[in-house]
């Protein structure tokens, strides 16, 4: 073989070899072309598989429940303020010390309420014997107008019987004139006639006297009865305005006194005790509060976009900050507030000027807790708490006052 076709010979294995790399790099491009294609088909379709997954669960579960995680324990908390004024002798109970209903927590000096008892006793029993003289006054002046009533018949009578002495003496004066003319009556007899008559006269105007005194004693008593039933009628003694004031006095001093021990109103915690032994109070200063823990409710602030469905009685599922997730508390909405929080602020916002932004609101949603679970996870007021509120079968429900 020449060495010309030695060369091309192997100039032609060259282009061979150079044919069967590009053929190699091009069956090498097709294959990671194939498997990128099948890598994307299968990313695509685990996307696809989990959109369909989430629109599904969004669709069934997800799309009833709302939740949020501004949530707060809260509790109507007693404050334990005294109806008396006075000092005080003792306190029984210390922040964070739990108390039952009933339990002291609190006594005020009771020296002057005993001394105001003592006094409203005496002024009822004053007032009863008061209100008993009252009713023998009555008897008293119903005899006592009997009596008159028989002095105006005795006058009466006595105006009578001096008519007819008048009348009498009258006729007597005259006969004995006319007999005087004639001679057969003495001068004597006809003044003796004239002064008997005289005296039935008098003795007529001392008896019409009589009669007017006897009328006027009557009247005067029939007043007197009169007045004294005003203070009587349609009562008894126990029912007497007078005896029923002093008996309200009584029992009012007798509450005074029982008011003088501060008891508590509910179960709970002792809170922002203010008060020490030995200080002067005014009815009325708050001297401690008691926290009910086993009667909280959550307060969650949802915003306004999220109440579309939320109803009166919906079920809720909660969490606490305290405890984590893993532990669940369960309840129901109770409430809608009125209001949001800023429409009840001591300065609302303002948005008058022209660069208003609008800020999504939150209104809040008074929630209860189930009590078994509160007694067995006790919670304190203000915690944080995580709620869903579950929308199932509800309607749209407008805000509505608590």
């Amino acid at each position: 073989m020449s060495h010309s076709d030695s060369q091309a010979a192997q100039e032609l294995a060259a282009v061979a070899s150079a044919e069967q790399t590009e053929q190699a790099a091009q069956a090498a491009q097709a294959a990671a072309s194939q498997k990128r294609k099948k890598l994307f088909t299968l990313l695509g379709g685990a996307i696809l598989l989990a959109a369909l997954a989430y629109g599904t669960y969004w669709h069934f579960i997800g799309s009833r429940y709302v939740s949020t995680d501004n949530a707060y324990t809260a509790a109507e908390i007693a404050s334990i303020t005294p109806a008396v004024n006075g000092i005080v002798a003792d306190v029984k109970v210390v922040d964070t010390q739990y108390v039952k209903q009933g339990d002291v927590l609190v006594v005020i000096d009771s020296s002057d309420a005993k001394l105001a008892l003592l006094q409203a006793e005496a002024d009822l029993d004053r007032a009863q014997r008061r209100v008993q003289s009252y009713f023998a006054n009555d008897a008293g002046l119903a005899a006592q107008v009997l009596a008159r009533e028989a002095e105006q018949n005795r006058a009466a009578a006595q105006v009578l019987s001096a008519q007819a002495d008048l009348q009498r003496a009258g006729l007597d004066l005259h006969r004995r004139e006319a007999l005087a003319k004639s001679g057969s009556v003495s001068g004597e007899e006809v003044s003796n006639a004239r002064s008997t008559l005289l005296t039935a006269q008098a003795n007529m105007k001392v008896a019409e006297a009589g009669a007017i005194q006897a009328k006027s004693n009557r009247n005067a008593t029939i007043g007197a009865q009169q007045a004294s039933t005003v203070l009587t009628a349609n009562t008894t003694v126990a029912t007497n305005p007078e005896v029923a004031l002093a008996r309200a006095r009584r029992d009012q001093a007798r509450l005074d006194l029982e008011r003088t021990v501060l008891r508590a109103p509910v179960d709970g915690v002792i809170a922002r005790r203010q008060v020490q032994i030995g200080q002067r109070v005014q009815a009325g200063t708050a001297l401690l509060s008691v926290v009910p823990t086993q009667s909280l409710h959550v307060d969650a602030n949802f915003k306004e976009g999220q109440l579309t469905q939320v109803q009166l009685g919906q079920p809720v599922t909660m969490s606490a900050d305290i405890y984590g997730g893993s532990v669940e508390y369960h309840g129901t909405v109770v409430g809608l507030s009125g209001g949001t929080g800023s429409a009840f602020a001591v300065i609302p916002a303002q948005n008058a000027t022209g660069n208003w932004i609008k800020v999504v609101q939150r209104l809040p949603v008074r929630i209860s807790i189930d009590r078994k679970e509160l007694i067995a996870r006790p919670l304190s007021v203000g915690l944080s708490m995580e709620v869903s509120i579950d929308t199932r079968g509800g309607k749209a429900a407008a805000a509505s006052p608590m």
